[in-house]
């Protein structure tokens, strides 16, 4: 079996990585950093000397390389579909670095986009394959002082919950989730421009290792951790004023 992971230098998809190979699962990894990948390539031979491992070096948020991603590997029978690449900023949506924004929306929601159209197209006419969508918590509910990036997860639920839709109603074999965490232990915070989460963060050993297991068992909203659960839970209820101010001043908790 092969896995194509973006955003597979780190955090949750370098992790990813190294779950699937541990099952014996062959990898292709995508990312910017071709360093970062060449480091993960040789740990992953070392512990998992069986595992063929293949490098792409892409900037996902220009979107003729998501096209030549795809060409690049359409030959290749991929099983497992991870986009996981996507970042945030953090600020007043008055403030923040426009171009920047563009950016994200082109990694978080066009990248996914094509993506996962041009894979899709290929699993459902062999009617199998697996495709995660790494949105978050976050998709759940608008983000201010995150705006564009609650944004852009919001559309990634929406857009696998369709699919999954169009999938099951044609008997197909296909499966696609939305993985949906909470704050995890990665290089997020530094991107986005953050101090602190607000709140507890996940181990991202553990939500890999959550989010494979159930993307295994069909899952459509992968959810890990009970604290995450209660609040994509408590956000479907909560009247949208005071879920507002709420995410509001979770969010300026992060700088201080």
């Amino acid at each position: 079996m092969i896995a194509l992971i973006t955003g597979a230098s780190s955090g949750i998809g370098r992790e990813m990585a190294k779950n699937l190979a541990t099952r014996g699962v062959n990898l292709i990894l995508v990312a910017r950093r071709t360093e970062r990948l060449f480091e993960l390539k040789e740990e992953i031979k070392f512990n998992c000397p069986g595992v063929k491992v293949k490098t792409i070096t892409a900037d996902l948020s220009k979107q003729q390389q998501c096209f030549d991603l795809y060409d690049r590997v359409k030959d290749y029978r991929i099983d497992f579909l991870f986009n996981n690449a996507g970042f945030g900023l953090y600020g007043a949506f008055t403030e923040t670095d426009l171009n920047e924004e563009l950016a994200m929306i082109d990694v978080n929601i066009k990248a996914v986009h094509i993506l996962t159209k041009l894979f899709l197209r290929d699993f459902t006419e062999r009617n199998s394959g697996y495709i995660l969508n790494t949105a978050s918590v976050a998709g759940f509910m608008p983000g201010p002082l995150l705006a564009t990036y609650y944004a852009t997860k919001n559309y990634v639920v929406q857009l696998t919950k369709a699919i999954y839709e169009e999938l099951r109603s044609t008997g197909s074999r296909v499966v696609i989730s939305a993985l949906c965490p909470g704050p995890v232990n990665t290089e997020f915070n530094a991107v986005a421009g953050v101090k602190s989460f607000g709140m507890p963060a996940e181990n991202e050993a553990y939500v890999a290792d959550y989010a494979i297991e159930r993307l295994l068992c069909g899952d459509l909203l992968i959810i890990p951790g009970m604290t995450t659960k209660a609040a994509a839970a408590g956000s479907r209820f909560a009247p949208t004023k005071l879920l507002l101010r709420t995410v509001r001043t979770i969010q300026e908790q992060k700088n201080r």
